[in-house]
């Protein structure tokens, strides 16, 4: 999704949520200090042309495990539910919010990290970037920049499903996804709304 298409969708959610979007854009700026260079060619390549499950971190994914296949996409701590069952992730998605050491290890055993920048964790920004000895590619929900992009998407789920319709999956298929849980708290509720009617904008009904 071109950024003049995602653009709208995105003063949408700025409005639904009062969320600041000169914070968001002074993240991906940081973000892209804290990036010395592009690995996107990397997430490309393990998507166009391939299947790819979206894991999700809704208590469904350990039920879920067994519909997994293809390249594997992350969201956040999904990534750790994952790897205890013995599946290392292709990509991991992440805010960093849910990030430990381990994100780390997955990384240096050959994990894309997606590391997307908003206004609320600068710091984790600063914090976690720097350590990771692997690959990351970078991601804003706001205006793009050098080595920071913008796939559309809102949360980590459903930001790892456009990442991996605009880079040429053959087929995206969703796990641990749980769009219609009761026992969140307000916004994550809000959350999950967005991430249904993005996620319909292509194609995709979870």
């Amino acid at each position: 999704m071109q950024y003049a298409e995602w653009e709208p969708h995105y003063r949408e959610i700025l409005e639904y949520f009062g969320f600041d979007r000169a914070g968001d854009e002074e993240a991906a700026r940081i973000l892209a200090s804290l990036l010395d260079c592009d690995n996107l060619i990397s997430l490309v390549t393990i998507a166009d042309g391939n299947e790819v499950t979206v894991c999700g971190n809704a208590p469904c994914l350990k039920k879920d495990l067994d519909a997994i296949h293809g390249v594997v996409f992350a969201a956040d701590a999904a990534a750790e539910v994952l790897d205890d069952a013995g599946i290392l992730p292709d990509a991991v998605f992440t805010d960093l919010d849910g990030a430990t050491d381990r994100l780390i290890e997955m990384n240096r055993q050959g994990t894309i990290v997606v590391v997307h920048a908003h206004g609320d964790n600068i710091p984790l920004l600063k914090h976690w970037v720097p350590r990771f000895p692997g690959r990351i590619v970078g991601t804003t929900q706001a205006a793009p920049l050098p080595h920071v992009h913008n796939f559309g998407g809102f949360t980590d789920g459903d930001r790892a499903a456009f990442a991996a319709h605009e880079l040429g999956a053959a087929r995206i298929t969703l796990a641990g996804f749980d769009l219609d849980d009761k026992d969140v708290d307000p916004l994550k509720r809000g959350k999950l709304f967005w991430a249904r009617k993005l996620l319909a904008l292509i194609g995709i009904t979870a």
